[in-house]
């Protein structure tokens, strides 16, 4: 059913108190390090800390976020000091001579362990980029750009960051890189898109690739040239929530490049990945499956995580505000329903990250390797600023 003027209301007020009221006072009171700069981040259901090791990727993360929130809601000083010391952290403490940023690393930023990819580094840009606009020192957006252009040269050939290849492997081209690289133009740029335009058609024609609509399907891998490799679990593997993510971060650049073709394929991307991978017996998103209906090698295939719920809530909620249809609000209300019911802790605030398939909490830590503030305030603010124009227009 479509929502009447009052259902939006209630649901931005609602997603309001969330985002302000019990979730950034988590990160706020629990996740400065005051003392090495950036940020604690393996909490537990309380915020204690119970490892003081810290991760690039949720450094960069939340840096953006606090970055984010000072420049785009309101002024506070608290957002921008942890900004700037996330970010002065990243880029004075942790970044390697090499341009490479760990992965793991200690409390004051040795290097403990660094990935052969290119995420930690690509949140780096993130980070330098937002923490630039929210504090208008450009040296920052200088360092976003320079990280920016290493990320490009690395991003379709991991052997450039040590990763080796091997004579029988299968040559396989991975979601992952053509969708953050999507996204991170976005905020490298403001959404403005230039002076990255060729990169960022070169990035919507490889997630093309892995779309196949007369299956109504979006597969994690498949070869460079786009065909598909279904002999292998690596060739047929879904990950719903990734899809979904995919699926808007391509929808704001449709919208932005007015080409209607691309934003009716970024819905369909967001309903068909929802309609295989929601579990109609239990509720909520699988995290994996396998496309030819084999047993998930990935032994958490069936839990439920915090992170594809979050990005379905807005991506549903953003092909409503496109389309005002009766399916999309549908979606958005079944993802909302399930979430606010199973995730949020109502002791401590913040989110549980980790369901099984029953709905249980699995894991209680509020912060951990994979887990920070990103994905559960990112899509509360997103849905806030959506709920809040759909309020304007009634």
């Amino acid at each position: 059913m479509i929502p009447t003027n009052s259902t939006i209301t209630a649901l931005r007020r609602e997603f309001e108190t969330e985002l302000f009221e019990h979730v950034i006072p988590f990160w706020e009171k629990h996740s400065w390090d005051r003392v090495n700069g950036g940020f604690w981040n393996c909490l537990d259901r309380s915020g204690n800390v119970f490892d003081n090791t810290k991760y690039g990727w949720l450094q960069g993360r939340e840096t953006w976020l606090f970055s984010k929130l000072y420049r785009t809601v309101e002024q506070k000083p608290v957002w921008l000091e942890m900004a700037r010391s996330g970010a002065e952290f990243l880029k004075n403490r942790a970044l390697m001579s090499d341009d490479r940023l760990p992965f793991r690393m200690t409390s004051d930023g040795k290097p403990v362990y660094v990935q052969r990819k290119i995420f930690s580094e690509c949140f780096y840009v993130m980070a330098m980029a937002e923490y630039a606009r929210a504090s208008g020192d450009e040296s920052y957006a200088r360092e976003a750009q320079r990280m920016f252009e290493k990320v490009w040269e690395w991003a379709f050939d991991w052997r450039k960051v040590g990763r080796p290849s091997f004579e029988g492997e299968t040559s396989l081209q991975s979601l992952a890189v053509p969708m953050i690289l999507m996204n991170l133009i976005e905020e490298l740029t403001d959404g403005l898109g230039e002076p990255f335009g060729r990169e960022l058609a070169d990035c919507q024609k490889a997630f093309l690739k892995h779309v196949n609509v007369p299956e109504k399907r979006v597969y994690e891998f498949v070869r460079p040239d786009g065909s598909l490799c279904t002999d292998i679990p690596e060739g047929r593997q879904l990950n719903p929530g990734h899809a979904i993510e995919a699926g808007w971060f391509l929808q704001h650049w449709a919208q932005r490049q007015k080409n209607s073709d691309l934003s009716l394929l970024a819905q369909n991307v967001v309903r068909w990945s929802h309609a295989e991978g929601w579990d109609k017996e239990k509720g909520g998103l699988f995290y994996f499956l396998d496309a030819q209906g084999h047993s998930p090698v990935q032994l958490e295939w069936n839990m439920k995580l915090w992170w594809p719920h979050c990005e379905a809530l807005y991506a549903h909620l953003l092909n409503y505000s496109l389309t005002r249809s009766a399916e999309d609000w549908d979606l958005f209300h079944t993802t909302k329903e399930y979430t606010f019911k199973h995730f949020p802790d109502r002791t401590y605030g913040e989110w549980y990250g980790y369901l099984d398939r029953d709905g249980r909490v699995s894991q209680t830590f509020k912060g951990g390797p994979y887990k920070c503030a990103f994905h559960v305030p990112r899509a509360l603010l997103l849905c806030w600023n959506t709920l809040k124009k759909l309020e304007s227009e009634k």
